[in-house]
């Protein structure tokens, strides 16, 4: 077996979620472009605050910027999506730190 149950368990969670896409952005590569450009983005703004407004939580709207894999009719390449990922509640907390065990014997 590849996973645990409760592993196995949010992969089908996540699986089974539908992305909810971002109206109103448009992203295009720039090919010919300097190596430090990466591309064009165009905003509707009407449709992305429409989006930004109804997709927003404590103010923060998080997307992932995916990449197409053939360009769409009107060229855009990549593709933005709401990043609705949410760590498990019991990962949350950090790591509590174990004290290093001193050793009496040093040899300074």
């Amino acid at each position: 077996m590849c996973c645990s149950n409760s592993a196995l368990k949010l992969i089908l969670i996540i699986m089974s979620q539908d992305k909810v896409f971002a109206d109103g952005f448009i992203f295009k590569r720039r090919e010919n472009a300097p190596d430090f450009v990466i591309g064009n983005i165009s905003v509707k703004v009407d449709e992305a605050i429409a989006f930004l407004k109804s997709n927003s939580k404590n103010g923060w709207v998080s997307m992932v910027i995916s990449e197409r894999r053939e360009p769409s009719e009107k060229g855009a390449t990549h593709y933005a999506y709401v990043n609705d990922y949410e760590p498990p509640k019991d990962s949350q907390t950090a790591p509590k730190k174990t004290a290093a065990k001193v050793e009496d014997d040093l040899p300074f």
